[in-house]
């Protein structure tokens, strides 16, 4: 199981011609990467904000009840996996007008695997401090960015001039509705916390 991940962080070139020549289903990427993936931001983001709590800049820290958290958990999960599949469906659509347009299959697999440095970014909600989050966020989207620009030639099937020019106009607007994705989560975590503050004023 996710025996991908080191050498899409290490070996990103060759790892995507290996992906490549696997002709993996897309239930065999769910099962065996994005499902075990998506459960570390999912289990770090409920220990922070359960245990340590959200910290905005200043002194005060603003927890998560366990229910809370469990239940933004499960939503936080549920949009991951999701995403992944709007984000392949995007890629698919953009590319409808190339001459060898990728299948489905291929541009959902593909946005499970760009999507692999996100989702180890996950560990820094085991301290949710807002910038400390974001430092994680942009580490993962820069990573991602790298993995989207290496591997669109050989993984979808385009030349090296066209995979630049399709992945900077299109398969990054992909990535990006997957970024987008995750921050709505990750404000609807720091949103719980805040929810749990207020009840405990006014209850």
């Amino acid at each position: 199981m996710i025996h991908h991940v080191w050498g899409l962080l290490h070996h990103p070139d060759a790892e995507w011609h290996k992906i490549s020549g696997e002709h993996e289903s897309v239930s065999h990427l769910y099962v065996h990467h994005v499902l075990v993936l998506a459960v570390i931001p999912v289990v770090c983001a409920l220990i922070g904000t359960t245990q340590i709590g959200w910290t905005y800049g200043g002194s005060d820290t603003y927890k998560v009840s366990i229910t809370d958290g469990l239940a933004l958990g499960v939503a936080f999960y549920a949009l991951m996996l999701m995403a992944v599949g709007v984000v392949g469906s995007v890629i698919h659509w953009l590319a409808r007008k190339l001459e060898s347009r990728p299948s489905r299959r291929n541009c959902i697999i593909f946005a499970g695997y760009i999507g692999t440095p996100m989702f180890l970014s996950g560990v820094f909600a085991l301290y949710p401090a807002l910038w400390f989050c974001m430092l994680g966020l942009v580490i993962g989207l820069l990573y991602s960015a790298y993995l989207l620009y290496k591997g669109t030639p050989s993984f979808l099937g385009i030349s090296h001039k066209r995979g630049f020019i399709i992945s900077t106009a299109t398969l990054c607007i992909g990535v990006l509705v997957l970024e987008v994705l995750l921050a709505v989560i990750v404000l609807l975590w720091s949103m719980g916390s805040e929810y749990s503050v207020v009840w405990w004023f006014f209850g």
